[in-house]
């Protein structure tokens, strides 16, 4: 058991884990904001698909108007979705990544360009920026990931 502990220890010790340690749990925090922002959406514009969530607001014919979808709340989910779409293939393909040796600057400038790109791709989904603003950042997160993905491929079957 105490070489299990030291095993752990020698991980969390190792630069390259640290990094994608600190880099996942921020764009997974900014995909826990967009639960919150979907909330604050939904509050705001009194737009609600439970007809649960409206009783604040009254009850039976009068609360069916609450039962609505809303463009802005519709906008913000989008964004969510987007996120669980490409974050958490990030966490599971990064985690691949950080174990397969790379160097430091390489991982940092992975993990790096993925955090910006998504930070600048919410921004761009709820300001809204004119395209291609929000698609290059998409892209350019998807690229990280494809990138990484690649580089645990090369390192595990010697691409």
């Amino acid at each position: 058991r105490r070489a299990e502990m030291a095993k752990s220890t020698q991980l969390i010790q190792n630069e390259v884990f640290r990094a994608y340690a600190t880099y996942a749990a921020i764009v997974l925090l900014k995909m826990m904001l967009m639960s919150l922002i979907t909330a604050y959406f939904r509050i705001t514009r009194k737009a609600f698909v439970n007809p649960e969530d409206t009783a604040s607001f009254g009850k039976g014919e009068s609360a069916k108007k609450y039962l609505r979808t809303d463009p802005d709340v519709e906008r913000v989910r989008r964004g969510h979705l987007n996120d669980l779409e490409n974050i958490v293939p990030f966490v599971g393909i990064g985690l691949l990544y950080a174990l397969s040796g790379p160097e430091l600057s390489t991982a940092l400038l992975h993990f790096r360009i993925f955090t910006g790109a998504r930070i600048l791709h919410t921004f761009a989904y709820l300001i809204p920026l004119p395209q291609p603003g929000r698609g290059l950042s998409w892209a350019v997160g998807y690229a990280v990931t494809f990138s990484m993905a690649y580089n645990v491929l090369r390192a595990a079957w010697l691409l």
